[in-house]
């Protein structure tokens, strides 16, 4: 992916992060596999409806239950899955392929740790979110969920509390929780789960942001990673636009900018780099017409 021009920047770490490569090639390894064995996914692969679409052109079929994949392939996706899901598939003689990222395998193990040592989980994260339901699938659904500071008030009394969160959480959001946590409980133990690239990804956006006149985010819409760039770019005070693909850039977003004025772009961990160049064309046409 190239850079854009003059008038279009790049944000730094833009687009698909380790774990999501990862998936993605071992996803595409079973379904080029010589045993032709039929690939299921338990799910949309990653959240990016170009790339889920790809991939179900390969003949992978996104599935909603285990017993789907009788006699094929199937794929766990990057976000995780609850321990039982696994042992079903296993149960029934299934072969898997577990793309779980292994930062979300991470938290999994962090959780389990937590509630072994007699600590009451705080998990947080989005409550809809499939990484989160995998999570609390490996601690029996035995923790709590805060998606933000004010729901802390919603817990019962809690005494010694560990904390983990959701890979994509930003780290103002987990220290605000925290706090909010510090204030009502005697002992806390924090694993901090953040994903070192998906932080590095925020800050980068924030700050090109601040620098540009207007912001595009790049990816799905039920991507809660790129959701959270759009929000952190909003913060900014820049104008912001989350969009899916180029077909989705509005030219009236750049019609005034001035000559000087330099728009934005950075994508979410499942957007795939032509998508971006595609929006980044878009954008380049917008703010210089012929």
């Amino acid at each position: 992916m190239r850079e854009g021009t003059g008038r279009v920047k790049v944000a730094e770490a833009a687009g698909f992060c380790f774990g999501v490569q990862r998936a993605l090639e071992m996803a595409l390894e079973k379904a080029r596999a010589e045993s032709r064995k039929p690939v299921y996914a338990l799910g949309p692969l990653i959240h990016n409806n170009q790339v889920v679409g790809q991939l179900a052109d390969m003949g992978v079929r996104v599935v909603k239950s285990v017993s789907e994949a009788l006699g094929g392939v199937l794929i766990i996706r990057a976000h995780g899955v609850p321990e039982n899901i696994i042992k079903e598939a296993e149960a029934l003689g299934i072969e898997v392929a577990d793309t779980t990222c292994p930062f979300v395998k991470r938290v999994h193990e962090r959780a389990r740790e937590l509630r072994a040592e007699g600590y009451d989980l705080v998990i947080v994260g989005e409550r809809d979110h499939p990484e989160v339901a995998g999570i609390m699938g490996w601690v029996d659904g035995q923790a709590h969920i805060v998606e933000r500071p004010e729901d802390v008030a919603k817990l019962p009394p809690l005494r010694r509390v560990g904390i983990v969160a959701q890979t994509t959480q930003t780290e103002d959001n987990l220290a605000d929780c925290v706090r909010e946590l510090l204030s009502r409980c005697r002992e806390i133990r924090i694993c901090n789960t953040l994903c070192d690239a998906t932080v590095q990804r925020q800050s980068a956006a924030a700050e090109l942001a601040r620098k540009v006149a207007v912001m595009v985010v790049v990816g799905g819409y039920h991507s809660g990673n790129t959701r959270r760039l759009a929000e952190i770019c909003s913060a900014t005070g820049t104008p912001t636009y989350h969009i899916e693909t180029a077909r989705d850039v509005n030219p009236d977003w750049f019609r005034d900018l001035a000559p000087s004025d330099i728009a934005g772009v950075t994508a979410g961990a499942s957007t795939p780099d032509w998508t971006t160049q595609e929006v980044i064309e878009a954008i380049e046409r917008a703010v210089s017409p012929a």
